[in-house]
């Protein structure tokens, strides 16, 4: 246990040395606006080459230290939360391969050494997801591998499609050959991948799936790793979505994403499932932004996001840790009286994602909502967006209300305290980072400030529909509000919003349930129909009476062989007398 614990202090003060000196370089290359690319040649043959390529800007390299410091954090927290596991060493190491894999696709210009990272990410993930080895975490792992697996056939698709330009460097030919067909196939391919890493409709299912790997897991999944590679992906491609169709199709389906996610949050008991909706939710809303055309935004809220998610699922898991492994909300209530610092850090967090003025996500979110008012969108969407933030507010207070607030409902006999120093100091210091990172990142980013000017109607719109949704939080919740409940008393109703709209369903059974079905037809039709009456059965029958009257013959052989005797003895005398 000693050399585990000096192993993740080690590995924790150099990934958080590695993340604030990339910070720092961050900052030289968003001044100076540099651009680094290194070539390093691997191997060269007569006059073949085979050149790794990477690409060192501001926002690769901000990217990965914003990586690094949740890692590093997730790494030390690991050393409490998963203390006493005996494979503590092995789930270090794939913790720390995963991370490796994310630093590989963000520092990639080339769809091959990104195919490396990317799939790094799917199988590492699925290492994760099934470390408990359990049934259901097999059955999530199984899903959440095939479902990422698409992306991986499409992003293989796009290197084949690649081949048309002579080199796997995209990056070289965006700016000129965005409008050719070749480019519109490799776009809608890239955007394939990025839908299904970033579990938008319909490979959702897999998301909320993933939550039987570790929390600490979940909180570096959620925040800055996984689910991100593919809107970072999409940030890389952003040109492709401006100039074609594809914006437009990627807002409609990032859209019904953000609204199905918050809708089902609302519906939802487990307390890691409604944190992993409300990643689903803010996928959706960086998507549809990305869609619009603001790359730059979308990757503001990127970070944000990625601070904010981190801690909430950090204190969750500390919270699951002391109620010996229960996530169920309902089993809560009260919580603020027994765990004080955990229940405020989780507080932040809880305002920082609704979008509270002057933590991490009020910067991000407010401008979003702002820009899309500015900007020229149908109504649909437009609902969409502002009706999937009071959502957000709406299952963040239910959340609070049932484990912080309500009725205490655990029992008299608890272990639950504060006294977890080691989670305390990770979930401390990214709850000052929650706080402080959205103004810090909106000064660094945004050199001209951003001038939107909006009628005070539209002004307040976002103010309006953030208090209406926590009002309706909170109704939801109370259970002595009734007849809003007997309201929501369709069992029907509930379990499709409840479910994803069936999408879990409809990604294991409906897509299993069909070949089956038609192979055990065949089955039945073929190998034990025809071909069994004409092929095996008719085959074994004819053998068997043939050797059924050799068997008699043998058997009888003697009694015959005198027979044939007599016959011939009989007809030799009879043709002597004749």
């Amino acid at each position: 246990m000693n050399s585990f614990i000096n192993y993740c202090k080690i590995s924790f003060y150099c990934l958080i040395f590695i993340s604030f000196s990339l910070f720092i370089l961050s900052l030289k290359f968003m001044l100076k606006d540099l651009v680094y690319f290194i070539e390093w040649e691997i191997l060269s043959l007569n006059s073949m080459s085979i050149v790794m390529t990477f690409l060192f800007d501001w926002m690769s390299l901000l990217f990965m230290s914003f990586v690094l410091l949740i890692s590093s954090l997730v790494i030390f927290y690991s050393n409490q939360y998963m203390e006493g596991d005996i494979n503590i060493n092995r789930f270090i190491l794939l913790v720390l391969m995963f991370v490796m894999s994310m630093m590989m696709l963000i520092i990639s210009p080339n769809l091959i050494s990104i195919l490396l990272g990317w799939d790094g990410l799917g199988l590492v993930s699925y290492c994760l997801v099934i470390y408990f080895q359990n049934v259901k975490s097999y059955n999530a792992g199984m899903l959440t591998a095939l479902s990422n697996r698409i992306g991986d056939v499409a992003l293989l698709l796009a290197i084949a499609w690649m081949l048309n330009y002579g080199s796997w460097n995209f990056i070289y030919y965006l700016d000129l050959m965005y409008n050719e067909m070749e480019m519109m196939i490799i776009g809608s391919l890239v955007m394939l991948a990025a839908m299904t890493k970033s579990a938008q409709i319909p490979f959702s299912s897999w998301l909320p799936a993933a939550m039987a790997a570790p929390t600490p897991v979940s909180a570096l999944v959620h925040s800055s790793t996984l689910v991100t590679a593919g809107v970072y992906l999409l940030i890389r491609f952003n040109i492709l979505l401006e100039m074609s169709w594809m914006g437009q199709f990627l807002l409609l389906i990032s859209g019904l994403t953000m609204f199905m996610a918050g809708l089902g949050a609302n519906f939802e008991f487990d307390l890691k499932k409604i944190i992993a909706l409300s990643t689903l939710s803010q996928l959706g809303l960086m998507m549809s932004i990305l869609s619009i055309g603001l790359y730059k935004l979308a990757f503001f809220h990127l970070l944000t996001h990625a601070l904010f998610k981190a801690l909430l699922f950090m204190c969750a898991g500390s919270i699951i840790h002391n109620m010996k492994n229960s996530q169920d909300i309902r089993t809560m209530g009260n919580l603020m009286m027994s765990m004080p610092l955990t229940c405020s850090c989780f507080n932040v967090a809880n305002l920082a994602l609704c979008g509270m003025p002057f933590l991490a996500g009020f910067y991000s979110k407010d401008m979003i909502l702002e820009m899309v008012m500015l900007s020229y969108m149908n109504f649909f969407s437009f609902f969409l967006f502002f009706f999937s933030t009071g959502l957000t507010v709406c299952y963040s207070f239910r959340l609070v209300y049932y484990s912080m607030t309500g009725e205490f409902n655990c029992s008299s006999l608890h272990p639950l305290n504060d006294t977890g120093w080691t989670m305390i100091f990770s979930i401390f210091f990214l709850m000052v980072m929650a706080v402080i990172g959205g103004s810090m990142l909106n000064w660094l980013m945004f050199f001209n400030p951003l001038m939107i000017c909006l009628p005070m109607n539209l002004k307040l719109l976002t103010l309006f529909v953030c208090l209406l949704g926590g009002l309706m939080g909170y109704l939801i919740s109370n259970v002595s509000l009734f007849f809003i409940n007997k309201s929501l008393m369709n069992y029907n109703l509930i379990y499709f919003v409840g479910s994803m709209w069936f999408m879990p369903i409809i990604s294991t059974i409906g897509i299993v349930k069909y070949p089956l079905t038609l192979g055990l037809f065949n089955y039945k039709i073929f190998d034990q129909g025809w071909s069994e009456f004409f092929g095996g059965q008719m085959l074994y029958n004819q053998l068997k009476n043939y050797s059924l009257f050799f068997q008699e013959f043998q058997n009888n052989n003697l009694k015959i062989y005198l027979l044939s005797y007599m016959m011939l003895f009989i007809l030799l005398l009879f043709m002597i007398f004749l």
